[in-house]
């Protein structure tokens, strides 16, 4: 697959959870966010411990609260649909400042917000401490079936490419002394699009030919990797075990 490329998310640090194996890590933040997920939205408590204890990986990982907050933006969209659920909700109603708001609604918008952005956070610490290439190792070390991984190995290969592709026509527009600031000026875009897709398509044609021409035949050999050691796979697991007890409790309670 040629070089590896550096990926924004991930962080060069020196730390133990830099050094866990890609597998474990991966199922790890797995189970986090399926037992958050299975968290009943009532249980107010239980999501707060679960922030705590993402904490605390994030700091053994040396991960800065301002770099995470930075990149849960990605979940903006989710938390205005939150925002507006309870001025849509039916059923009981809360006065709020002279507001009426749907008690459902606003569980519905507790639920989508904290939900998400400990799944986002959960991401970002694992994105934080491994490379990208090592996401794709674990996956193999895990089983994934391998049309997964390869399509995931091409588009981190080539995203970096077509970025430069994109990168390179914004400057040819520039030169030419096009610079749209206006919404009906957005047809340069949309063609700029559409060129960058079929560049894209022609090169994707071109590499699936080399790599025929040398032998490919569907699929890769698998990558190696190293064995995640008992230890490991404990540390790891001490995140979503710990979480299990908050859900256990959370449910029973």
């Amino acid at each position: 697959m040629g070089a590896g490329h550096a990926h924004v998310l991930h962080l060069e640090r020196d730390s133990v959870v830099h050094r866990l194996p890609p597998q474990v890590k991966i199922v790890a933040s797995v189970a986090f966010t399926l037992l958050v997920v299975l968290t009943p939205r009532e249980r107010m408590w239980a999501f707060a411990v679960y922030a705590g204890l993402l904490a605390v990986v994030a700091a053994l990982g040396r991960i800065g609260p301002l770099w995470i907050a930075r990149r849960t933006v990605i979940e903006v969209p989710f938390v205005i649909l939150a925002v507006i659920l309870p001025f849509l909700g039916t059923g009981e109603t809360v006065a709020w400042l002279g507001v009426d708001l749907s008690v459902e609604g606003l569980y519905g918008a507790w639920n989508i917000a904290v939900k998400g952005t400990l799944g986002v956070v959960s991401s970002l610490v694992l994105a934080a401490t491994t490379p990208v290439n090592d996401l794709i190792t674990g996956l193999e070390r895990l089983r994934c079936p391998q049309i997964i991984t390869q399509i995931a190995a091409f588009m981190l290969r080539y995203l970096q490419v077509l970025s430069d592709e994109a990168r390179r026509m914004r400057v040819a527009r520039l030169s030419r002394g096009y610079r749209p600031r206006f919404f009906w000026q957005l047809r340069a875009w949309a063609t700029g699009a559409g060129a960058l897709f079929l560049r894209a398509f022609e090169r994707g044609e071109r590499v699936y030919v080399a790599m025929l021409s040398r032998g490919y035949t569907g699929t890769f050999p698998r990558l190696k990797g190293r064995s995640a050691r008992p230890g490991e796979w404990a540390a790891a697991l001490a995140l979503p075990v710990a979480t299990g007890a908050v859900a256990l409790a959370a449910a029973l309670t």
